[in-house]
C-alpha cells in the first residue's frame, strides 16, 4: 500500500511540473504539449531534456514548429515502435498457442498409430465374435477421439489464420503511420528518402528520366507571426491539398520539412517536370485563405519551385542539391516562380537561404 501511494504521489508531482511549465509559457493545454512536459519532467528522455533546454536558453520560448518537431522527432517515434513490438509479441504468442496444439494434435497422431498397430495384432490372434466387436469398438472410439482432435486443429488454425491475418494489417497501418506526416497527410521525410533513393536506383537502372521538385511557401514566416501557428498548419494545408489534386500516378509527395514539400517525378523529363510545378504553383495561387476563427481573408498563398533532372553519375544527394539550389534561384529572382537548372538564373551554388 506503501509503495502505491508513493506511486501516485510521484506521478502527481510529474504532473504538476508538466502543467506548470504548461501554464508558465502560456501554450495550448493538449494532450501533445502535456505528454512533451510529463516526459520532461520524468527525466526519463535525456535527449529530449537537452533539446528543450536549448531551444529555451536561445529563444526564451517554444513555438508551436517547436513542440511539433520535438514530439515527432523524440515520442511519435517511440510510441510507434512500441506498437509495433505489441503487435509482434502477439503475432508471437498466436504461433506459440499453434505450436503447442500442433505438437497435441501429434501426440494423438502417434497414439492413434500404437493403437492401430495394436488393434491388428488383436485381430489376428481373435478366437470369437465378441473379441473382434471389442477390438472393432476400441477402434471406433479411437478414430472418433481423433477426428475430434483434427477438427479442433482445423478450427484452431482457421481463427490463428483470421487473428494473423488482422495482425498484419495492423502493422501494415502502423508502417503507413510511420511514413505519413501528421499535418499534411502526404509522406514524411522519412518516407521521402526512401522514395527518392528507390526512384534514383530504377531510373539509373532502367534509363528513364527522373525529375524532382523542390517546393517551398513564400514568406511562411509571416503567416504565423502575423496570424499565429494555426493559420501557419492552414496554409500547410492548402499546399498540400494543392499538390494531391496536381498530382497523379506514380508521382510521389512528401513534406521534406518545416515549409518546404517535395514531388518526385518517375519516368519525366525535364519539360514535362516544369509544366507539373508550373500547375502546381497555378493551383496554390488560386486558392484564397481565409482564417477559420473570423471568416477574415488573408490574401493568397504562393510558392517557388526548383527543378532539377536526374543525370548520368546522379545520386540522390545531387539531384535534391540542384533542385534546392533552383528554388533559391526562384526565390532570390522574385519567388512564385518555376526554375530549373536549364535556366540562366540557375546556380549550381546556392542554397536556399530566404523564407
Amino acid at each position: 500500500m506503501i509503495g502505491l501511494l508513493e506511486e501516485y504521489e510521484r506521478t502527481m508531482a510529474f504532473a504538476e511540473v508538466a502543467l506548470g511549465q504548461i501554464r508558465s509559457l502560456r501554450q495550448n493545454a493538449v494532450p501533445r504539449n502535456y505528454e512533451i512536459w510529463y516526459i520532461y519532467a520524468t527525466g526519463y528522455n535525456a535527449a529530449l531534456n537537452k533539446i528543450i533546454n536549448e531551444t529555451l536558453g536561445r529563444n526564451g520560448k517554444l513555438t508551436e514548429a517547436d513542440l511539433e518537431q520535438i514530439y515527432e522527432t523524440y515520442l511519435s517515434q517511440n510510441r510507434t515502435t512500441e506498437r509495433i513490438d505489441t503487435v509482434g509479441t502477439r503475432v508471437i504468442n498466436e504461433i506459440d498457442d499453434v505450436m503447442n496444439l500442433i505438437t497435441d494434435a501429434l501426440g494423438m497422431t502417434s497414439t492413434f498409430g500404437r493403437n492401430l498397430e495394436g488393434a491388428t495384432q488383436e485381430l489376428t490372434s481373435a478366437k470369437d465374435r465378441e473379441q473382434v466387436r471389442a477390438v472393432v469398438e476400441a477402434l471406433i472410439a479411437s478414430t472418433r477421439e481423433m477426428q475430434e482432435t483434427n477438427k479442433a486443429l482445423e478450427s484452431r488454425l482457421a481463427t490463428s489464420k483470421q487473428q494473423i491475418s488482422s495482425l498484419q494489417h495492423s502493422l501494415e497501418a502502423i508502417r503507413a503511420e510511420s511514413l505519413t506526416d501528421p499535418l499534411t497527410s502526404l509522406g514524411n521525410r522519412k518516407f521521402f528518402d526512401r522514395a527518392i533513393e528507390n526512384a534514383v536506383t530504377h531510373a539509373a537502372e532502367c534509363g528513364e528520366p527522373l525529375s524532382l521538385l523542390m517546393l517551398d511557401i513564400d514568406h511562411f514566416k509571416s503567416f504565423n507571426d502575423n496570424y499565429g501557428h494555426l493559420t501557419g498548419d492552414q496554409v500547410l494545408r492548402l499546399v498540400a491539398m494543392s499538390l494531391k489534386q496536381t498530382t497523379k500516378g506514380q508521382d510521389i509527395t512528401a513534406r521534406y520539412g518545416g515549409e518546404e514539400f517535395a514531388v518526385v517525378l518517375p519516368n519525366t523529363a525535364l519539360r514535362q517536370a516544369l509544366t507539373v510545378a508550373d500547375n502546381i504553383r497555378r493551383a496554390v495561387m488560386s486558392k484564397q485563405l481565409k482564417k477559420k476563427s473570423t471568416g477574415e481573408i488573408l490574401g493568397r498563398v504562393t510558392i517557388s519551385i526548383g527543378v532539377s533532372m536526374l543525370q548520368p553519375g546522379d545520386d540522390r544527394e545531387r539531384l535534391i542539391e540542384r533542385a534546392d539550389a533552383c528554388l533559391y534561384a526562384a526565390k532570390r529572382n522574385g519567388r512564385n516562380r518555376v526554375i530549373c537548372e536549364a535556366d540562366p538564373e540557375f546556380s549550381p551554388t546556392d542554397r536556399i537561404q530566404v523564407a
